[in-house]
């Protein structure tokens, strides 16, 4: 919901700082294989009950998503980079919820199951209309330049980072905030459902 309102404070910094590691030689892969790492770190901070060092880590995550493109776009862009950078992201968004389960399974087990179907549904829609639009060579800068074309919702990049930074500094809470970002994600889900059927009409 936020996403396309930061970009414009979020991408000239990212942008000149990725500029700047472009041309010392940073490769974009890398920052993304690195971006992976950091949210593995992430998880297993979590699951011990490290959860400040977790938020650290989550923020370290987000920056080399950033970052990654900002190379890529300051260099060049590659279909494997772009295929990487939104694999990752998926498997980041897995991993703290799975980590909160692990950590404490009587309390979290079920609320952080709900939070995976919920971010299940809402990719299977985000990938799904992203093929869609590929297919019909629709595109859209609103969310950045990207290597995919897919539709902002309730629940974006921004609101997911919010909630997984409250779920990390307060973890007694994971429950509660697991349950209501899913019933969030849900209904971003059922939204995106509904605008796609509208854009695909044949």
């Amino acid at each position: 919901m936020f996403d396309t309102r930061l970009r414009p404070l979020i991408d000239p910094p990212l942008n000149a700082l990725g500029t700047r590691l472009a041309r010392a030689g940073v490769n974009a892969d890398a920052l993304t294989v690195t971006g992976l790492a950091t949210a593995l770190l992430a998880a297993l901070a979590i699951h011990f009950g490290l959860t400040f060092t977790a938020a650290g880590l989550v923020v370290a995550n987000r920056l080399l998503d950033g970052l990654d493109g900002a190379v890529a776009r300051a260099s060049r862009k590659t279909d494997r980079g772009g295929f990487l950078d939104i694999v990752f992201d998926f498997a980041f968004y897995g991993a703290v919820p799975f980590a909160f389960a692990t950590g404490d399974p009587q309390a979290n087990a079920l609320p952080a199951a709900a939070l995976l179907l919920s971010f299940y549904l809402n990719g299977a829609t985000f990938l799904g209309f992203a093929i869609m639009a590929e297919k019909r060579g629709l595109s859209t800068d609103a969310q950045g330049k990207k290597s995919l074309y897919y539709l902002g919702g309730l629940a974006e990049g921004a609101e997911t980072i919010a909630v997984f930074l409250a779920m990390c500094l307060l973890p007694d809470l994971f429950a509660a905030i697991a349950w209501a970002f899913a019933a969030i994600c849900l209904v971003s889900a059922s939204a995106r459902v509904a605008l796609v059927l509208q854009l695909l009409r044949d």
